[in-house]
């Protein structure tokens, strides 16, 4: 990714604290499987259980959605914006039926379950097999009027 260039559109999309509390429980839970064997093994299990779980919750709190330099960044996808067509945003419905049956298998597509609004972007680049990249994002008017400023730039 370009450096020293500020992006036009930054979203981070970080599980929700739901997610952090099951992941304590889990911990709870697995000291409570192995406390018969001694406060050690549940004190060790407690400690596994919750580092695992968190981890899986941080790896989905990880994703990353800009527009820098010219490029839609989406985790390890970088799409120059000229190979970009008509953003539509997806809320409710629309976006689950997007995310299920109406999904095309040769789609770029960025899903977090925990994220109920996405956009639908048209790749127009006739080089590329992808027909469209699918983001989920908390602001999809934001993220296509930020695609929109940074064509016009």
């Amino acid at each position: 990714m370009p450096t020293g260039l500020s992006p036009v559109y930054d979203e981070r999309l970080t599980a929700p604290r739901s997610y952090w509390v099951i992941a304590a429980l889990l911990g709870l839970a697995s000291a409570l499987v192995l406390l018969p064997y001694g406060l050690p093994a549940a004190l060790g299990a407690w400690a596994v259980g919750t580092a695992v779980a968190g981890s899986w919750v941080n790896a989905q709190g990880s994703s990353r959605i800009r527009i820098v330099g010219g490029l839609l960044v989406a985790d390890d996808a970088r799409v120059p914006l000229a190979a970009l067509g008509e953003v539509e945003v997806l809320e409710g419905e629309e976006a689950r039926a997007w995310r299920t049956y109406k999904a095309d298998l040769r789609a770029h597509m960025l899903m977090r379950s925990f994220v109920p609004d996405a956009v639908r972007i048209e790749v127009v680049d006739p080089g590329d097999p992808t027909p469209y990249v699918y983001l989920s994002t908390r602001t999809p008017e934001a993220l296509g009027d930020a695609i929109a400023a940074a064509r016009g730039a």
